[in-house]
């Protein structure tokens, strides 16, 4: 296992995971869990990064802060990671993504994956042109505070997460982690301005609700004349990067590499 160290952050120490040495590319990688789940252990994160590290990417893997459990807002809140609402997560990319700025001469792209994907997105929108990443790598993530509502979507998906990644259920999870009538407009960059975004790679699944919102943020983005490569994996389903070694996932990171070893250095 790769040990973790940490950067300076505006809300303390962000712990990293770093993965590869001197490479001309690096990525500042989120992973996944509806805000409020997950870490550097998971193989959405884990796994992906040791992949493409060992292809010639560099990989900053990032333990943002979480954001409160839905329905028990007091649960973890103490110490010095407890959980936080927006923008504290942001932040933390913020504060990651300067200091990788600051240490690496190379191209650098920031991506994510389901919720890491919105993160990395909603961070990309709020930073100055000068300050953006190169490109950006989007899984399967979800972008707008209130999911489309696409009833042929949604009637693919099978398995438990018909329930669980039901439109409803991930709205509730969306202001969960603003809070309740707090404004969405840094949180959630479908809708918003999108004008000046680097070049995106976005790779969703067939059967995933999170699709809906990933089809209308491509087209966002196209319409804002960004340079967007995106691929739906027939019959795939969502988190298939957290299952290593299957299709959906060897062929993404096949995706991702040959996308990330042709950006242009700095």
């Amino acid at each position: 296992m790769h040990p973790a160290s940490t950067i300076a952050g505006p809300h303390g120490p962000v712990p990293i995971r770093r993965y590869g040495s001197e490479s001309a590319v690096t990525l500042v990688w989120l992973h996944g869990g509806g805000f409020f789940r997950g870490d550097l252990d998971l193989p959405e994160s884990h796994a992906v990064a040791t992949t493409l590290a060992d292809r010639g990417i560099d990989v900053v893997a990032v333990d943002y802060r979480l954001a409160p459990v839905p329905g028990l807002p007091f649960l973890g809140r103490r110490g010095p990671r407890g959980r936080r609402r927006h923008p504290a997560a942001a932040d933390d990319v913020r504060a990651v993504l300067e200091a990788v700025r600051h240490r690496d001469a190379g191209a650098l792209l920031l991506g994510g994956a389901s919720a890491g994907a919105c993160l990395a997105a909603a961070v990309t929108r709020t930073l100055p042109a000068e300050a953006r990443p190169d490109g950006l790598f989007l899984a399967y993530g979800f972008f707008h505070a209130r999911t489309p509502r696409d009833a042929a979507v949604t009637g693919s998906v099978r398995g438990h997460r018909r329930l669980t990644h039901h439109p409803a259920l991930l709205d509730r999870a969306n202001r969960n982690l603003v809070g309740r009538g707090a404004p969405t407009e840094t949180a959630f960059p479908g809708g918003q301005d999108l004008t000046g975004f680097p070049p995106v790679l976005m790779v969703d699944a067939e059967h995933d609700t999170m699709r809906a919102s990933g089809d209308r943020f491509a087209l966002e983005l196209r319409t804002a004349a960004v340079d967007v490569e995106r691929h739906v994996l027939p019959g795939a389903r969502h988190a298939f990067l957290d299952r290593p070694g299957t299709p959906d996932s060897d062929t993404t990171l096949d995706l991702v590499t040959a996308w990330a070893l042709t950006r242009p250095t700095r």
